[in-house]
């Protein structure tokens, strides 16, 4: 008689959108690991017999792309390569009945919360103490911690709170525990992300609480570096300046999406905000902090960006000469206000946009990393390519900033900090030798 081989899933999870999204995947390997499910983050093997994809659903093309991992596993799965499919995060909530009666071959799909109720289909019982426990999926020596979710917010463009909701802040208590654990594991930098990195504290503690928690943060001796993720820019917190200027361990950098700098523009997108305002925040920052990296996003192609406000944004970026600055196409989303509007440009000429603002963009970066050449910084490695090691410095955030290139006699390895004479510079990479 035979008796038929229990399932026993090996996951490999996908993991696609922002790195709060890798925060998420991080935490559900975190549960399935602890729990003896073997587990692993985007494996390239084909030893796996269930995916989750963790999806992203925030504009056009990242919905795409999450479309066109389901549906390539779907297709795995019909061709008998895997057994088991589940979809969960941003896409999932927010179009989970659509996909649902679209693609049949997705077993069950989970929204942004729904973490224990995807675990109960591999008979595990959610642990809420394991929450801070992560399987991390980059190199250990830098770390995200995502310290709220959803946002307040009400910009036009924007469907983040359709579905992730109103900001809810963690408590610092259970952020002290969760960055504790990620120094143990060999983090050395942390960066704190949000969707708005400046509410955090207002909805538990009824008041801006960002630098109550950095200080506990500071106080745990492995982390040596803590850099800063999206802060809104209106009624921008005085107490955000003192943290970045007076904290030896946070980076003198911080990422502040400005989206615009046209007034009528910035209006419409609901940013309570103008351009004489944004350049004296710009301008109080740069005093205050001298050396500040600001990195920003832009984005163009917006329905009621005329010509002129183009130029206007064009114009803004030249004078502001921003250290790091990224551009979004415009994404025409329902279930946001700006909806409402015709979505009149073409996608070829809000990439023309896109593809202008970076040229004039990538004349800055060249012209401000021409400055730093004979200058040494200090530089924490990320890796070794060949003979040569990479990394980066405090005003450079991993995967989208500068890159530091150099060479040493040294047996330097990932997570090592140095120092770095820089030799020679182009747009977005530096060049040198460690002294």
């Amino acid at each position: 008689m035979h008796t038929k081989t229990p399932f026993k899933p090996k996951v490999n999870l996908i993991s696609l959108g922002c790195s709060k999204n890798t925060v998420d995947s991080e935490k559900i390997l975190g549960q399935l690991n602890y729990h003896g499910v073997s587990a692993t983050y985007q494996g390239q093997e084909d030893d796996y017999n269930t995916v989750i994809i963790n999806t992203c659903g925030f504009i056009e093309n990242a919905k795409q792309e999450s479309i066109d991992a389901i549906l390539a596993y779907a297709d795995a799965k019909n061709k008998g390569e895997i057994e088991k499919l589940y979809v969960a995060g941003c896409l999932s909530e927010r179009y989970r009945h659509e996909l649902e009666a679209e693609i049949k071959e997705v077993d069950a799909f989970f929204g942004t919360y729904d973490l224990p109720l995807l675990l109960e289909k591999f008979n595990i019982d959610y642990r809420e103490e394991l929450i801070g426990e992560r399987t991390l999926s980059t190199d250990t020596h830098y770390s995200y911690l995502k310290i709220s979710d959803g946002c307040n917010r009400k910009c036009t463009f924007c469907s983040i709170p359709k579905f992730k909701g109103l900001h809810k802040s963690r408590t610092i208590e259970s952020l002290v525990e969760e960055a504790t654990f990620l120094a143990k594991k060999g983090t050395k930098e942390l960066m704190l992300i949000a969707q708005e990195l400046t509410y955090y504290g207002l909805d538990i503690y009824k008041k801006r609480a960002l630098k109550e928690l950095i200080d506990k943060l500071s106080e745990i001796e492995e982390i040596k570096w803590i850099r800063l993720h999206y802060a809104y820019p209106a009624q921008f917190p005085e107490s955000l300046i003192e943290i970045i200027r007076d904290n030896p361990k946070v980076c003198k950098y911080l990422d502040i999406p400005l989206q615009h700098a046209s007034d009528k523009v910035l209006k419409d997108m609901k940013r309570n905000i103008d351009q004489k305002t944004t350049r004296n925040l710009i301008a109080k920052l740069r005093e205050e902090i001298p050396n500040i990296a600001i990195r920003t996003t832009m984005l163009t192609g917006f329905p009621t960006e005329t010509g002129d406000d183009f130029q206007d944004l064009i114009s803004f970026v030249e004078d502001m000469k921003f250290d790091r600055l990224g551009v979004f196409a415009y994404s025409h989303e329902d279930g946001t206000e700006a909806f409402k509007y015709e979505d009149i440009w073409s996608q070829d000429e809000k990439n023309r946009r896109v593809n202008e603002l970076m040229e004039v963009q990538g004349r800055i970066s060249y012209t401000l990393n021409q400055e730093k050449i004979g200058k040494t910084f200090k530089v924490l490695i990320d890796r070794i390519e060949g003979k040569e090691f990479v990394g980066r410095t405090e005003f450079d955030s991993p995967e989208v900033d500068n890159e530091v290139r150099f060479t040493s006699e040294k047996a330097l390895k990932p997570g090592d900090f140095c120092h770095v004479e820089i030799l020679d510079a182009f747009e977005f990479d530096l060049i040198g030798r460690e002294i």
